[in-house]
């Protein structure tokens, strides 16, 4: 028979199966991956707002991702770093840290969406609309959009654990490495059909806008494109439209790996090293496919890191 013990603020987290031979190398495989989305994603946060250069719309609005990155996994790969150099008993969490894990994770994969739909609109505007492109992409409109992309993810974010904070948990194990959502209901042995029924129209909402505003956005923009006889506007066109489009596949892909692996519980190891990559490979990426790309930040660089020429007496 089944021990319950109720609203319980001590919860104990399953964490990674790791033997242990590889807890070592699986450790500082995720200690440098977290360093090197700090440092890249902190580095590109700080370029942007150094170089005058920079200070455009399309720069602006990425920094978004960055900022969402390091918040997202500075929230999650620490505690998950030390969970699993602790034996299975001592991987022990507050039910409030929790929630935060949980909710910083869900704000994590929804914003990811949702600034990459308004950089969408930045290209669309650009590419479409170039000689209203100042007009309309204005500071004011880059800090609109910001808002707006941060504040349909908070609201959409808060209702989805409102919902589960208010059932009462007669569990304590978080079947995750983390906390997230679903694992926080499950803890409950109260009806969650209203949980279940939220969470499905939020990712079919969330996934429905995504896919149709880059699906829209992209055909408008592959139309100007074809009926333009501009070789530099396809050209620019060409560039900046592939990194922002690799940047939403690995995402999306990402994505739909941990929702798919969801279904299937005889794989749940998969899932949890899914969710931990769905953090880790976006972060890395990021930075890398959008300053390689990025010709005022490589040449940014280039200047940084070049050396400079003594000056003869």
């Amino acid at each position: 028979m089944e021990n319950y013990t109720f609203n319980s603020l001590t919860l104990q987290l399953e964490g990674l199966k790791v033997t242990e031979v590889s807890v070592y190398p699986v450790f500082f495989v995720f200690l440098l991956s977290y360093l090197l989305i700090i440092l890249m994603n902190v580095g590109i946060v700080v370029l942007v707002f150094i170089d005058e250069n920079l200070h455009q719309p399309m720069y602006l609005l990425f920094c978004n991702l960055p900022v969402n990155d390091i918040v997202g996994n500075s929230i999650m790969v620490p505690r998950l770093l030390s969970d699993i150099l602790r034996p299975p008993s001592e991987r022990l969490i507050s039910y409030y840290e929790c929630v935060l894990q949980a909710f910083t994770s869900h704000m994590f994969g929804t914003t990811s969406h949702t600034v990459l739909m308004i950089m969408a609109f930045d290209r669309y505007v650009a590419i479409c609309n170039p000689l209203r492109y100042a007009a309309i992409m204005t500071n004011k409109t880059v800090v609109k959009l910001t808002a707006s992309a941060w504040g349909v993810a908070f609201v959409l974010v808060a209702i989805l654990l409102g919902l589960t904070i208010r059932l009462n948990r007669c569990r304590t194990l978080v079947t995750n490495p983390f906390c997230d959502n679903v694992s926080l209901f499950k803890l409950s042995c109260e009806s969650v059909f209203i949980n279940n029924i939220y969470g499905l129209t939020f990712t079919v909402v969330l996934f429905s806008s995504s896919i149709g505003s880059i699906v829209l956005t992209y055909t408008q923009i592959s139309v100007v494109c074809l009926t333009s006889k501009n070789k530099s506007l396809n050209s620019k066109a060409l560039k900046t439209c592939s990194t922002h489009l690799v940047l939403y596949l690995i995402m999306l892909i990402s994505g739909f790996i941990v929702i798919i692996l969801h279904r299937f519980p005889q794989y749940s190891d998969y899932r949890k090293l899914s969710v931990i990559l769905f953090h880790l490979v976006p972060g890395s990426l990021n930075p890398l496919i959008y300053g390689v790309q990025s010709k005022e930040i490589r040449k940014f660089l280039l200047k940084l890191f070049q050396p400079k020429k003594a000056v003869p007496l």
